[in-house]
């Protein structure tokens, strides 16, 4: 059984790695934009960012559950699923992955990339007001914890050993719905390394509020509708 500090630390390199891809990607975007070269576009984006949290879900899943999300551990909590705790340290973690990933890119690529796409920081489309991106977030992430609790939680699920992939292909899913209005976080660690990185605070709270509340939704749903007979772990 892993110790709270190996389940930690999964969480914080998971994070970190997912991060480093997510934002990465969005900053290569800008560089080959301005060099004339073709653009990776929304699916590029979306196919970063699911396929990064997939494998790096997959990769610590045997240690710490693989949640890489705030909003996937609020779910986990709010089910007494996970101990106060071990959630607030999960979720420490999960920003200081985020956090030391920006930094790095920061310190790594030139201004003139980062800093035109914000090193990723999620922000609303100009005709979308921030209830609607509240909403559009929260649907999005409740799907995402729905599909983690049925896939990794519920006992009696037949892809447990692809939960993180599941979890992966929803976030491609939802980035490709998402990005054009919100640019589909889905994850309030996502949204707040960049942010702190690059001063990119718009709307920040849109990716709190909407996520958690997706998490919050999606974790007491399932557990009431299906979860009843299945004690929390």
């Amino acid at each position: 059984m892993p110790s709270l500090l190996q389940k930690v630390s999964a969480e914080f390199l998971g994070t970190f790695a997912f991060m480093l891809i997510a934002a990465g990607s969005i900053c290569a975007d800008e560089y080959l934009r301005t060099t004339g070269q073709s653009s990776l576009g929304v699916l590029g984006f979306a196919i970063a960012h699911g396929l990064a949290y997939g494998i790096l879900a997959t990769a610590v899943g045997r240690i710490s559950g693989g949640h890489l999300n705030p909003a996937v551990t609020i779910g986990f909590w709010v089910t007494r699923r996970l101990g106060t705790w071990r959630s607030l340290a999960y979720c420490v973690a999960q920003l200081l992955g985020a956090f030391a990933a920006c930094y790095l890119l920061l310190a790594i690529l030139p201004e003139s990339v980062w800093a035109p796409a914000g090193l990723g920081a999620p922000e609303l489309s100009p005709d979308f007001t921030r209830l609607h991106g509240m909403a559009l977030e929260a649907l999005l992430t409740f799907v995402l914890v729905f599909v983690v609790f049925a896939t990794s939680v519920d006992a009696q699920s037949a892809s447990r050993k692809l939960a993180g992939i599941a979890a992966g292909l929803t976030v491609t899913v939802g980035f490709l719905v998402g990005y054009p209005f919100t640019g589909a976080a889905m994850n309030p660690a996502r949204a707040l390394g960049p942010a702190i990185a690059a001063h990119r605070w718009q709307n920040h709270g849109v990716y709190w509020v909407g996520p958690l509340l997706g998490g919050v939704l999606a974790g007491v749903i399932y557990d009431r509708l299906y979860l009843r007979d299945q004690p929390p772990a």
